[in-house]
């Protein structure tokens, strides 16, 4: 990891060496993916999708055990099948990366659909407004489909790869109002108080960590409560947002803003948050990243599921 000094800006020029060429070329064969026609993509993605099934023995073992203890109203039949169709969904994903790096506006404008835009109107004209999303696999790309009908403030996760993580800080200058990395809760707070739209996804497991066991689908999951304090610190409305991928692009969906939010009681909140994203995940189950250790966390005395 290249290291840089508060101020010190990092030059593109240190990335020339050897060690980062695989990278390069990786990129470029993306960059290269993203210039072919929308549905050519979505085939290649779902090569690679069952390719990544294939290959990705412990992340396939997640997933059936994320389906199984999330559905177990289906069939072992219907399980395996959703299973399958996630792995497609998680490898349009990763194309759909590279898309919301290199898209074409125009192009990717004429894709989407947007409903219920009104519920965030609303919420914008009492204060800053944070956008409560989840690990979809659509979520990259969603960012960039919403930045550009509205000004947008994205909260994001430092790619551990540097030449990643530099050229995508470029792009998202370019795209977005400002970007805020996920541990600089200070910068969310005093851009909420400014009136702005906040983007934030909370629903991984972080471990115990500003965590309380709240219900997803009946398990009692490890869950995040940052939305519930950053709503409350930056007077903030919190209106639910998802993006869904569908035959022929994209929905941005936009929900009524959680009422009675934040309350005095975290608990409440979080679960009211894991009801919201567990009715839309019930919507597009295979759309949800379910190779993420969800339910690995347990309470005290409880079965840690692997």
């Amino acid at each position: 990891m290249v290291k840089r000094e508060q101020g010190q800006k990092i030059s593109g020029k240190q990335f020339l060496h050897p060690r980062y060429w695989l990278t390069w070329l990786g990129l470029g064969v993306l960059w290269l993916i993203v210039k072919l026609p929308w549905s050519f993509q979505m085939a290649l993605g779902k090569a690679l999708g069952w390719l990544m099934y294939v290959l990705l023995a412990k992340r396939r073992q997640i997933c059936q055990v994320n389906i199984q203890l999330a559905f177990p109203e289906l069939s072992a039949l219907q399980q395996q099948q959703l299973v399958k169709a996630h792995f497609i969904s998680l490898g349009q994903g990763l194309l759909e990366t590279a898309l919301s790096w290199w898209g074409n506006s125009e192009r990717l404008q004429q894709q989407t659909v947007i409903e219920g835009l009104e519920h965030l109107q609303q919420a914008q004209q009492q204060g800053g407004v944070v956008l409560l999303s989840a690990h979809f696999t659509s979520l990259e790309l969603g960012g960039r489909l919403l930045a550009q009908f509205i000004p947008l403030y994205v909260v994001y996760r430092p790619h551990q790869n540097p030449v990643i993580e530099w050229r995508v800080a470029r792009l998202r200058a370019k795209r977005y109002g400002k970007a805020i990395a996920r541990d600089d809760i200070r910068e969310m707070l005093r851009s909420l108080q400014q009136g702005n739209v906040v983007w934030y996804a909370q629903d991984q497991n972080f471990g115990h960590k500003n965590s309380v066991f709240a219900p997803f689908f009946n398990i009692q999951a490890a869950t995040n409560t940052a939305t519930s304090r950053i709503s409350r610190l930056g007077k903030a409305s919190v209106v639910p947002f998802f993006t869904v991928r569908t035959a022929s692009g994209y929905k941005l969906q936009f929900y009524p803003a959680l009422e009675n939010f934040p309350s005095a009681d975290v608990l409440n909140d979080t679960i009211q948050i894991n009801q919201v994203i567990e009715s839309q995940v019930r919507w597009y189950p295979a759309q949800y990243l379910w190779t993420h250790r969800r339910f690995k966390d347990r309470p005290e005395g409880g079965n840690r599921y692997e």
